[in-house]
């Protein structure tokens, strides 16, 4: 099923991966927003030593924004076409998982944690991987016609 939206038609996995993309990209920029972002003033280029945090949540560094604004514009890019949009979720929801065993396993104040990582990223990470990777097998299988044979 398509949603026709104004010239273009969009499937649904087209926009959940445009809804994901816009979220990504929103987190980027208010990742650079003081007041949002508390101890704006702690702002690193990337590492753990940065002592900024999303809605005083979530580490942030210039590097962190920066990757979740590239992530965002890759959505938006990808969502041009229903296997694209799959291709997006499927892999961005890999890459999350990957994240998140990487925040598990890595000290959290050593030269390793180059992102900056915390608990509270690293279960959101979790979040996203199974969030991803279920709207890209759910709404994947309708935009590719795939059915199970019962």
């Amino acid at each position: 099923m398509a949603v026709k939206t104004g010239a273009a038609t969009r499937t649904p996995i087209q926009l959940a991966t445009v809804v994901v993309a816009v979220v990504f990209l929103l987190v980027g920029v208010l990742g650079f927003v003081p007041g949002i972002t508390t101890d704006y003033d702690q702002l690193s280029l990337l590492g753990h030593m940065s002592g900024a945090a999303l809605l005083g949540i979530f580490n942030v560094s210039v590097l962190h924004n920066v990757v979740h604004l590239l992530f965002g514009v890759v959505g938006v890019l990808a969502a041009r076409t229903p296997g694209g949009a799959r291709s997006y979720l499927l892999i961005g929801g890999v890459i999350y998982l990957v994240l998140f065993l990487y925040g598990l396993l890595i000290p959290m104040d050593g030269p390793a944690n180059f992102v900056p990582v915390n608990t509270a990223d690293n279960y959101l990470h979790l979040v996203l991987a199974v969030g991803m990777v279920g709207l890209g097998v759910a709404l994947g299988r309708r935009a590719t016609g795939v059915s199970r044979a019962h």
